[in-house]
């Protein structure tokens, strides 16, 4: 599968972040709309035996990636800096890429001191009017609340402010979907809106750039540290090695499929991204995890409906213990 690092500047406040799982179902709908219903099905042929036409990454800040879902004595101490100005540090410059994990936590960056490093939450109002009334009233015409998701303008040197870009990975199989196509079809989300709420506004992003490359490997990789949320289970891993935090997805049906009758998708559970895994015999895969659904497996309104449980991966030479600590 080849590589393809997406950039995009958002354009408006987010209702759902962007994940690399939920990206990918979207990307299906977005299929489905410029090409038809029998083009994705062609495309998700063989998905959840192995054989993905597409894995999306989350979106990261440009030229960083998440820092590792590790304990803390797998890294060097920063002198002077107290426990929560250390977990603040949660990206890594993909310069710093090529030294020694145990360094790698001194050269990340708090989550709020580059460019959509971080995301503000803040509540929208929103009214029902009755055109009986007029005006909002009780239950249905109650007014509520919704949170939106702001990419912040992060600091950058000078004391400048500098407007958010994010990168993207896709891994695609041009075999099946070409890259002009892929390209094509991330402008359609991006204009039409990605996530909760797209129908009003939210979710626009510009797509900046475009281009082939290559995920970065540090030598003498052993382990994979996950760009996307995955799923590991079952999967040939040396236990002891693997690091994650675990979350569950609650699904929904986008587009067309909120008019199903029913758009609630079983519950996934998944590791979460910056997860590292150790298997039991490295290989320099791309991706790692395994495709969920199909049959009904995941929805009884939409029997086809797959998830991504596949995650683009880097390579990571991970150390070996010696008497409990990292050397």
């Amino acid at each position: 599968m080849r590589v393809f690092r997406v950039t995009l500047t958002p354009l408006s406040a987010l209702g759902t972040p962007l994940k690399g799982d939920t990206f990918f179902g979207q990307l299906c709908w977005a299929v489905r709309d410029r090409f038809g219903n029998t083009r994705l099905v062609e495309l998700l042929q063989g998905y959840a035996a192995g054989h993905p036409y597409a894995v999306v990454s989350d979106a990261f800040p440009h030229g960083y990636l998440p820092r590792p879902t590790l304990p803390g004595h797998f890294f060097e101490e920063i002198p002077n800096e107290d426990r929560k100005a250390v977990k603040k540090r949660t990206w890594m410059p993909l310069d710093k890429l090529s030294t020694p994990l145990a360094q790698w936590l001194a050269h990340c960056v708090a989550y709020d001191a580059v460019p959509g490093g971080s995301l503000m939450e803040r509540p929208q109002p929103h009214n029902t009017i009755s055109r009986l009334t007029g005006t909002t009233g009780v239950g249905a015409f109650a007014p509520y609340v919704m949170g939106q998701l702001w990419f912040g303008k992060g600091a950058v040197k000078g004391g400048d402010f500098a407007e958010p870009k994010l990168d993207l990975y896709v891994l695609l199989d041009e075999a099946r979907l070409s890259d002009e196509e892929l390209k094509t079809l991330i402008e359609d989300i991006g204009a039409l809106g990605y996530g909760r709420d797209a129908s009003i506004g939210l979710g626009k992003y510009r797509l900046d750039s475009f281009e082939a490359c290559d995920l970065p490997a540090q030598d003498r990789a052993n382990a994979y540290l996950t760009l996307a949320p995955c799923a590991p289970q079952g999967l040939d891993w040396q236990a002891k090695r693997c690091f994650y935090n675990v979350f569950t997805r609650f699904g929904r049906h986008g587009n067309a499929g909120v008019h199903s009758g029913n758009p609630f998708k079983a519950p996934v559970l998944l590791a979460n991204t910056g997860a590292v895994f150790t298997p039991a015999e490295y290989m320099n895969e791309p991706f790692i995890g395994q495709g969920l659904g199909g049959k009904g497996r995941l929805s009884k309104a939409i029997p086809d409906t797959v998830h991504q449980g596949y995650a683009p991966v880097v390579g990571i030479a991970l150390p070996e213990f010696t008497k409990g600590r990292v050397p």
